[in-house]
Parts: structure tokens; sequence; C-alpha cells
């Protein structure tokens, strides 16, 4: 009994074990199951995250390409535009440079119809004239044999006397004939001449492009501070006197800031002092020792310079086999100005008008453009050498091997001397343009309304005048005139009296046209 007991409690003490077992293996299985379960969960919360951040960044890299896409977009639209608007911009240029191709065009064959019309018209009047002269021929044979006639039936005259006033009266009537037929040949020659000469100077001025010039006869030199000042005045003002000294300059130093004046007579020593001046500030040692080297190594930069500008000008006109002191004189002119002028672009611009000109009528382009390019030349030397710069330029040129015809153009440019060759009309015209167009030379406002206002007093003075207009900056007058005081007649007398008294009162470049207006108006009232 008590071993079938203690079997009993061995056993449910055994199933108590078992199940205290089951139930820690239960719970144990359970806390496992939980902490799987909430790594799994964390696992998932974790790839939710970065799936999450995944997508945000895909979305914002997707968002910033479609934004950079959307900009290359617009950009490349705007590029587009940009180049569509200069192919449009060439296209329209190209248009309207055919367009005035074409005008040109319609106007050169309208020129050459006109010529043409003209030449025919020529053509024919040298016909009539011809059949005329034949006319007259006959008419004079006729009139020969008449005489012989008449002269043959006289008896009181001899066989001589008939002879010789048959000859007397042929010769008058030849002379008479020759008279009439001299003053038509040089009418229609002045006419002619005179519209060639205007074309051949048209073409000169239309194929020249020149710049418009304005120098100043002193020069500014600007300083890095105003404490240069002090130095270039130096102790006592050693230093600008001993500058004055050597250059020959005139140093004005005034309250201009940053800034001095160099001012003299002579051009090129002006450039030398300016040079000089340069060289000392760039230096910074300035004393009187270092002044007088400077300038001279100034004096021999600027005379290289001129000797330079001078080839320049030889090579830029097609000239050459000149002498070296002529090209170093021509150089010189570089520095030099006539009314604001720059002497020697003028005389390169001169060159290039006779040569065009000189081109037109067949003759010696080279000997013209050498005329033309020293007709000035003694502006080099009227500072240093007393006289006209036309005399003592054809000296100057005859002295250094020139030819007699580029001597005589140069003294007869101004007519100091009379004028005897082609050559030298053509030297006078083409400084005459150099001079005259517009822009090439400085004029004081002053004097320009000064002589306008003179123009159209001496327009109003005549009786019958209404209104006076000066137009084209002076170079044209145009008059009103009341048309029941003044006739054609007077009209054409007004216009010649007021040219007349132009050419003797006033100086003016170029040409001055007078224009004589006079309208007639006819009025009624219908009631």
């Amino acid at each position: 009994m008590e071993g079938a007991t203690s079997l009993l409690i061995a056993g449910v003490s055994a199933l108590l074990v078992v199940a205290g077992a089951a139930v820690i293996l239960t719970k144990l299985f359970f806390a496992a199951r939980e902490r799987r379960s909430a790594a799994i969960r964390t696992e998932l919360a974790t790839a939710r995250d970065q799936a999450e951040r995944i997508r945000f960044e895909a979305d914002t890299a997707a968002a910033e390409k479609l934004r950079a896409a959307e900009e290359r977009a617009v950009k490349h639209q705007a590029e587009t535009e940009k180049e569509r608007s200069a192919l449009r911009a060439e296209l329209a240029e190209q248009r309207s440079e055919l367009e005035r191709r074409e005008a040109r065009l319609a106007e050169r064959e309208q020129r050459f119809d006109t010529e043409m019309r003209r030449f025919m018209e020529a053509g024919r009047r040298a016909e009539e004239r011809a059949a005329s002269l034949d006319e007259r021929e006959q008419r004079l044979a006729r009139l020969e044999e008449e005489r012989r006639e008449v002269l043959a039936s006289s008896a009181a005259l001899t066989a001589e006397e008939a002879k010789a006033e048959l000859v007397a009266a042929v010769e008058g009537q030849a002379k008479r004939e020759a008279a009439l037929i001299a003053r038509d040949i040089e009418k229609d020659a002045r006419k002619n001449g005179e519209a060639r000469a205007r074309k051949i100077i048209t073409l000169a001025i239309q194929r020249l492009a020149a710049e418009q010039t304005a120098e100043s006869v002193v020069s500014v030199f600007h300083l890095p501070s105003d404490d240069m000042k002090g130095r270039i005045i130096g102790r006592e003002g050693r230093n600008i006197r001993a500058f004055e000294t050597v250059t020959g300059v005139n140093l004005i130093i005034d309250d201009t800031p940053e800034a001095v004046l160099l001012s003299c007579f002579d051009p090129v020593r002006r450039e030398m002092g300016r040079i000089t001046l340069e060289k000392l500030v760039l230096d910074g040692r300035i004393h009187p020792h270092r002044i007088e080297e400077v300038y001279e190594a100034s004096r021999a930069e600027v005379n290289q310079l001129c000797v330079r500008a001078g080839e320049d000008a030889l090579v830029e006109t097609g000239i050459t086999d000149m002498h070296p002191e002529l090209v170093t004189l021509l150089g010189r002119l570089r520095y030099r100005t006539s009314y604001g002028q720059n002497v020697l672009k003028h005389l390169i611009e001169s060159a290039h008008l006779a040569g065009m000109m000189a081109s037109e009528l067949g003759m010696d382009c080279t000997l013209l453009k050498r005329c033309a390019l020293l007709h000035d030349i003694g502006k080099a030397l009227t500072h240093e050498v007393e006289g006209s710069h036309a005399l003592i330029g054809a000296e100057i040129a005859r002295r250094y091997g020139e030819s007699e015809d580029v001597v005589h153009a140069i003294e007869a440019h101004h007519n100091e001397v009379e004028v005897r060759t082609l050559e030298a009309v053509l030297t006078q015209a083409a400084d005459a343009i150099s001079g005259s167009r517009p822009g090439a030379r400085r004029e004081s406002l002053e004097s320009y309304v000064e002589r306008l206002e003179r123009l159209e007093e001496i327009a109003r003075s005549n009786e019958g005048v209404e209104k006076v207009f000066a137009m084209q900056a002076g170079r044209e007058v145009r008059i009103m005139v009341r048309p029941e005081a003044v006739d054609d007649v007077q009209a054409q007398v007004i216009a010649r009296d007021v040219a007349k008294r132009v050419e003797e009162e006033l100086t003016y470049p170029g040409q001055i046209r007078v224009t004589v207006i006079r309208e007639s108006r006819a009025t009624e009232t219908a009631r």
C-alpha cells in the first residue's frame, strides 16, 4: 500500500515536473516568438523608413531632373528664338541690300540712258551743223559765181582788181563763218567741259572716305597724383625752369586735378616735351641733369616717329623713291594742324583725290599723287623760314631733286605763281576739296554766324527782295523776290550781283550758290 502510494506520488511529481517544464517551454516559446515578432516589426519599420527615404530621394531627384530639363528646354527655346531673330535680321538686311543694289542699278541704267540720249542729241546736232555747213558752202559758191559774173561784166575793173576784190569778199565771208563756228564750238566745249569736270570731281569725292579731324594746339598730360606737381616744379622752381629751358615748351601747372598743360608754337617740339615729361614721371627721378638726358632720348624718338610717319604716308599713297629729307619733313607734318585739320592727313587725302581725278582723265596717277602729297611740304618749315609755305615748299622740293612739274604744282597751288600745267590745276582742285569738305576744318561759331548774317545782308540790299534764306551751312543763298517789282531779267541781274559781292567781300571755303526765286500767282474769286 505504501509502495503504491509512493509510486503514485512519484508519478504525480513527475507529471508536475513535466507540466512545469511544458509551461516553462511554452512561455519560452511565446517569448521567443514575441521577440522575433518585435524584431520583424522593427525591420519592417526600418524597411518602410528606408523605402520612404528612397521614394523621397527618388521624387526629389526626379523633380530636380524635371526642373533641369525644363530650364534646358527654356534655354534652348531662347537660343532658338535668338537665332531665329538673328536670321530674320540678316534676311531683312540682305533684302535691304538687294533693294539698294537694285535702286543703284536702276539709277545707273537711267544715267546711261540719259547719257545715250545726250550723245544721240549731240550727234544729231553735229549732223545738222554739217548739213548747214554744206548748205553755206553751196550758197557761198553760188555767191562767188555771181560775183565773178558781175566783175567780169564790169568794164571799169581790170582782171587783177576784180580778183583782189573777190578774194577780199571771200576772205571776209570765210572769217565771219569761221567766227560763228568757233563760237559754237567754244560754247559746246565749255558746256561739256564743265559737266565732265563736275563728274570727275564728284566721283573723286564719293570714292574718298575720310575722317573728321579736330586737333588741339595744346597737349594735356595726366599725372598719377597731384603730389607729382610739386616734384615737377622742384625746389624753388628749378625743375620746371630747367624743363622749359631744355625743351622750349611752356609747362602750365594750375588747379586742374592730376593734369598739366604743355604749350608751344612748334608742334614737334611740344610732342618732344610731352614724351620727355612722360618718361620723367614714369622714372620718378626729376632733376635738371636727368631732364637733359631724357630730352635727348625723346628728341631721337620723335625724329624716328617722324621718319616712320613719312614712310607710312608714302606706302599709303603708293609713292616710292623720295629723298630722305623730304620723307622726314613730311613726317613732321604729323604734328601740325591747319584750322583743326591734320596737315599730313590732308596731304594723304589730297593725294588720293588727285590720283582718282588723274585716272579719270587718263593722266599719270603717280605724278599727280606726288604733286598733291608734297604741295604743303613748306608748312614743316614756315615757323623757321620766312615766306609763303607754297614758295618755301617749291624751293625745298627743287633742292632735293623733284621734277619741275612737281615744283610748279607746289608753288602754284595758291596762285602765287601763274598756273601753267594741268598737274597744277588738279593739285589745286584736290587741295580745295580736301580742305572744304564738311568736317575737315574747324570753324568758330562766331565767324560762322557772322558769315551767314553777312550773306543775308548782301542779298537783302537789292530792291524787290522779299525774303532771304542762307541754307546748307552757308553754301547756298535763296532769295525770294516780289514778282510785281522784279521781272525775270532783273532776277538774273540780282543773282549775278549778289554772287559778285559775295566773292569780293567774304572769305569762305568752296562755293556759294545764289538762287533767285520769282513766283507769280493769279487769284480770282468765283461768286
